[in-house]
């Protein structure tokens, strides 16, 4: 079966290369300029993972990530921050909001390709 992923980044430059990345991983693929338009596709479609930027205008990373696991259909699929934030404290606030993993730009396009395959098959 297909994995669905959302990737949410408000850098149009990003959301290119990471479909550009996993497209050919044969990932079926929905992006979000921001966290308001993805809580709308997390609405109409069911995602097996996500990954959200931190810093967006109107609906942080963060925040996203609360209110997605705030619902019941996605306590358990696995969110992963992809952010240019990386220090320790970053860290624990991302994964005290939700997030299953909590990835630093840049990040090498095999690893980034390695831990998505672990992380949903």
């Amino acid at each position: 079966m297909e994995k669905r992923i959302l990737i949410v980044d408000d850098d149009e430059m990003v959301r290119m290369a990471l479909v550009e990345l996993l497209k050919p991983e044969g990932y079926i693929l929905d992006v979000a300029g921001s966290g308001k338009d993805a809580l709308v596709k997390i609405g109409e479609n069911r995602y097996d993972l996500m990954m959200f930027d931190i810093i967006m205008p109107e609906i942080d990373g963060m925040e996203l990530c609360k209110k997605v696991r705030s619902r019941e259909d996605y306590k358990e699929v696995p969110i992963v921050f992809l952010t240019a934030k990386s220090r320790e404290q970053d860290k624990i606030k991302g994964l005290e909001a939700g997030a299953n993993l909590f990835l630093s730009k840049p990040i090498s396009p095999d690893k980034l390709l390695s831990i998505i395959s672990e992380t949903i098959g």
